[in-house]
């Protein structure tokens, strides 16, 4: 089954972050907890970990992307 990651709201005043880099590649096997990305609000930079262990099956958004909360993010195969 394949599941998206969606980007959580990070603050109370934060709707949009940007895509800093991606800390895991296209086929890699995830833990819950792992990082997967590194977001940056208008403050600070954020890892955003793995909601569930599994393999990456893409990535949904690219580095340098601005993206709204409750965007995908990349989609992980939990099967």
């Amino acid at each position: 089954m394949i599941e998206p990651v969606l980007l959580a709201r990070l603050g109370d005043t934060v709707d949009e972050v940007v895509i800093v880099e991606w800390l895991v590649a296209v086929g890699d096997r995830v833990a819950v907890g792992d990082p997967l990305l590194r977001v940056e609000t208008d403050k600070v930079e954020v890892d955003i970990d793995a909601p569930f262990a599994g393999v990456v099956v893409d990535h949904a958004v690219a580095e340098d992307d601005e993206v709204a909360t409750g965007s995908v993010l990349c989609h992980i195969d939990i099967s």
